[in-house]
């Protein structure tokens, strides 16, 4: 296994994390797998010298991190030899105050999540989306105060617009408090809009970019249909994937992955993923894995090298996408 600082840190993060919104209950996501099915995969991505793992609160509403807490706990890993994080924003309840940035909810959801993870603290926590109902300096205010209290060892953010990541950074700045070290951005080989703006902001910034759905939900597997859905369970079961990944140029972009994928005997999925890891800027691009020998292809992708030729016929397909994945 490799392993990068995430961003200007010295916190050292394995070259793969570990998505465990696949692992929870499938009452859920049809195609989630339960802790006993879980277990597995988690030991598995341990053996292999993965030590990054991101979960949420609103992954199986709760149940995500209560299976990443067991796991860890059961096979016996020693805390400080791994690198946890977790989400907040997205509702929990049909209360009112049980979702979004405001203070209120993130000290409440701090407590919570880790006493479902079962930990004193977290490693990272992240801002799931941006909250357009909470002034910034609340949302950073509070997070300053649960890294200080030593919930959580950094702080993190996701999906939002290049101007937003800017603006909770200059607030950090301006006051004195815990900035974000890393960007979980929605950055694929179909999805390509993060070029434009926010990555090119993080490698100013020396921010760490974790993006999720580097393989697009399943996408380069060639499962999926053009007109939605496919042959699997995720496939038939995963509505945002098919809001996402549908367009007939992004069936092209899959179709020269296969290509590139068939003249080097590895899947289709390993070069998308290979494609995202090839990017220096890149520090762990986050995996979910519902088969182990997906999870072994993913970790095999870190030792393919693209040549130059193969990444202009890889990108040259791509066309300009409306935003998705902000919400």
């Amino acid at each position: 296994m490799q392993y990068v600082n995430l961003g200007k840190t010295g916190l050292k993060v394995s070259r793969l994390c570990l998505g465990m919104m696949t692992y929870g209950s499938k009452k859920w996501r049809e195609w989630v797998l339960e802790e006993k099915e879980a277990k597995p995969f988690v030991k598995h991505a341990l053996d292999k010298g993965i030590n990054f793992f991101d979960t949420a609160d609103v992954y199986s509403v709760g149940e995500s991190e209560r299976v990443t807490g067991n796991l860890l706990k059961d096979i016996g890993v020693k805390r400080e030899n791994v690198v946890v994080a977790t989400k907040v924003f997205n509702p929990m309840s049909d209360e009112v105050n049980d979702r979004g940035l405001s203070r209120k909810h993130i000290l409440d959801s701090i407590d919570n999540s880790l006493k479902r993870l079962q930990m004193d603290h977290v490693d990272l926590y992240q801002i799931h989306r941006w909250d357009n109902n909470t002034p910034i300096e609340e949302t950073m205010e509070a997070l300053n105060d649960i890294v200080r209290s030593g919930k959580a060892r950094y702080i993190g953010a996701s999906s939002m617009y290049a101007w937003q990541f800017m603006k909770a950074l200059h607030t950090s700045e301006l006051n004195g408090w815990a900035k974000f070290i890393s960007m979980q951005n929605h950055y694929n080989l179909v999805y390509r809009e993060e070029e434009r703006e926010m990555i090119p902001l993080c490698i100013d910034q020396g921010i760490g970019l974790i993006p999720w759905s580097p393989m697009a939900r399943g996408f380069f597997a060639g499962n999926r249909k053009r007109g939605g859905g496919g042959e699997t369970t995720r496939a038939n079961s995963d509505p945002f994937a098919n809001e996402m990944y549908f367009r007939e140029d992004d069936f092209t972009v899959a179709d020269r992955a296969a290509e590139v994928a068939k003249e080097r005997n590895i899947t289709a999925s390993q070069i998308a993923l290979a494609w995202v890891l090839n990017k220096p800027h890149i520090a762990s691009p986050i995996i979910g894995s519902s088969k182990i020998e997906h999870l072994d292809q993913a970790i095999a992708a870190l030792d393919i090298k693209l040549l130059e030729d193969e990444i202009k016929r890889l990108e040259e397909p791509y066309q300009p996408h409306p935003i998705l994945g902000h919400s």
